[in-house]
């Protein structure tokens, strides 16, 4: 049906109707909007819960990390962050799918609606001014027929009467035909406003109105058309991370299926043994003549633990431990050798601490390994930067790592005493570690006389020595440094993570890769402190970024390594 022959007569209905429809798409609009604040609330409210749940730095929670139960809770943790990051993406796609272009929308369509309202009220008006000339021509042509009536009426009179002079007759008999000539210019005026007002009228109602009232009703179908638009793709933005929100869900089921009690049992047993031996019999001590007190116990029993008893002053002896049920009062953290530690704990304790030393200089020489390659990129091409620059961190590199060396040094002694295998304090002190001598100009040579597998699988100590391991760090000359970004001779490097192009980077320096904002690629080496991440698009290409343009996602076991 259209409206301009069915509601050629409802001009202000269909203003009204119109104007409603504008006011709907402005609510499902601000509806959308709504939402969208919702989600955006509900992301930050569950990232907010995610951060506060994850484990403190250096706190106990960050202990409880080594049971499977634990690790599990921080894997859902991490997913229930990616799962708040869809709902982020949903109220970003429903303000720019829907919000956006919806109040653009809305801007086009009252502009469209008031020009078609306007030539509608102009031609309204039109046809107004034209009755009111017609009727203003109807009431001027009565008027003169009147007249002429009675002009034509008192000719009739003075004609009759015998009394009346000839001239005043002729006078009354002109006067009549002029009224009655002004009545027949009265009548055509009258006639030819009719003719054209009737004319106006039938273009009015079956040309102007119909075609702006169809121009009304395709536009309210394509408004209607817009919403349906509207309301689906408000339902796809849903659809569309539901795939992702899905595949977060199987990460927290999958976390939650890792969880393996007797492993956790295990790891109880790992952390709080003590290495000590339940204590012996109590033996019955006779008071009677001549005998001595006596007591049998091993030599690794609790009692027994801090060496024999010592002497009090007043002669009596220092109360030994004898159960493992006493709490120890002495809370805090404890001397840095952990001598407060059972054995095994503090055997466990200094491994850790000295395993902790080693990665910290294998970090710091990897970082100077980077800032070496960087100095001599630096002395080929010197509009790269100034050599000179990277020195005083090269320096501090070296401090750093000497410095940590004999961290390490300090530790292994400590833990050698604890395994019974230190030398008398007389001898010369004999080296514990090699590893990470100081550095030559061309290779070093590091020797690590680390102590590995003290432990036996039934938990027994063992005192052989782990063998002698050479680790060889070759430092790159300056001379072969034209070779730094050159990978056509390496081997491949695995993938251990993914990473997003944050910014887009023009690499024009050789060595480094292109990447535009949004990009996804593959990253095959972490930075090493020198700025610069390496990543691959694909089997040919690959090369450097600065590390500040991408956001780093690696995979689960390169962060655990």
């Amino acid at each position: 049906m259209s409206w301009g022959s069915e509601l050629w007569d409802q001009f202000d209905n269909l203003e009204k109707h119109t104007q409603s429809g504008i006011e709907f798409v402005e609510r499902y609009s601000k509806f959308v909007k709504e939402r969208s604040d919702i989600e955006i609330s509900y992301a930050k409210q569950i990232r907010n819960l995610s951060k506060k749940y994850q484990p403190k730095k250096n706190s106990r929670e960050e202990e409880e990390n080594k049971y499977t139960s634990c690790r599990a809770f921080l894997s859902t943790l991490n997913e229930l962050n990616d799962y708040a990051g869809q709902h982020e993406v949903i109220a970003e796609n429903l303000t720019s799918q829907i919000i956006t272009e919806l109040s653009r929308y809305l801007t086009e369509l009252k502009a469209e609606r008031k020009s078609h309202f306007h030539d509608g009220r102009k031609a309204q008006q039109q046809i107004e001014s034209l009755w009111k000339q017609l009727e203003s021509s109807k009431r001027r042509f009565e008027r003169d027929c009147k007249e002429a009536d009675r002009a034509q009426q008192y000719f009739e009179r003075m004609d009759a009467d015998i009394n009346v002079t000839k001239a005043d007759v002729e006078k009354a008999r002109q006067q009549a035909q002029m009224r009655h000539q002004i009545a027949a210019d009265s009548k055509t005026e009258y006639s030819n406003y009719l003719t054209k007002f009737n004319q106006e009228q039938n273009e009015h109602y079956y040309t102007l109105i119909p075609n702006i009232f169809q121009k009304l009703q395709e536009m309210e179908e394509r408004r209607i058309e817009r919403v349906g638009v509207s309301m689906k793709t408000y339902a796809e933005v849903d659809r569309e991370v539901l795939p992702i929100v899905g595949k977060c869900l199987d990460g927290m089921t999958k976390a939650a299926e890792s969880i393996e009690p007797k492993t956790d049992s295990k790891q109880v047993v790992e952390s709080y043994k003590s290495g000590f031996e339940p204590p012996g019999d109590v033996e019955f001590e006779d008071y009677g003549p001549g005998q001595t007190m006596k007591r049998t116990v091993s030599e690794t029993s609790l009692s027994n633990s801090r060496g024999e008893a010592k002497e009090r002053p007043g002669g009596g002896k220092s109360k030994g431990k004898l159960w493992p049920f006493i709490k120890n009062k002495n809370k805090g953290s404890g001397p840095e050798d952990f001598s407060h530690l059972p054995p095994e704990q503090r055997r466990k304790k200094l491994q850790a601490k000295i395993d902790d030393i080693n990665k910290d200089i294998q970090k710091e020489m990897d970082q100077k390994d980077a800032l070496t390659k960087m100095k001599g990129v630096y002395e080929k091409n010197p509009q790269m930067g100034d050599p000179a620059s990277v020195d005083p961190r090269l320096v501090e590199m070296a401090m750093n790592i000497e410095k940590l060396q004999s961290e390490v040094q300090k530790f292994e002694g400590w833990l050698a005493e604890v395994e019974g295998r230190l030398p008398s304090r007389s001898d010369p002190p004999r080296r514990q570690s090699g590893l990470y001598e100081s550095q030559n100009s061309n290779s070093t040579m590091v020797d690590n006389n680390c102590a590995q597998d003290r432990e036996s699988p039934d938990g027994s100590y063992t005192e052989e020595q782990s063998s002698e391991t050479q680790v060889k760090v070759a430092i790159a000359n300056t001379p072969e440094f034209d070779d730094e970004f050159d990978d056509g001779d390496e081997e491949t490097l695995p993938t251990i993570g993914t990473c997003k192009a944050v910014y887009s980077f023009e690499g024009h320096n050789e060595g480094t890769i292109s990447v535009t904002e949004g990009e996804l690629l593959f990253v095959i080496e972490q930075d090493k402190g020198d700025g610069w991440t390496r990543i691959r698009r694909n089997e040919e290409e690959e090369g450097y970024v600065p590390t500040s343009y991408v956001e780093v996602f690696l995979e689960t076991n390169t962060k655990d390594s």
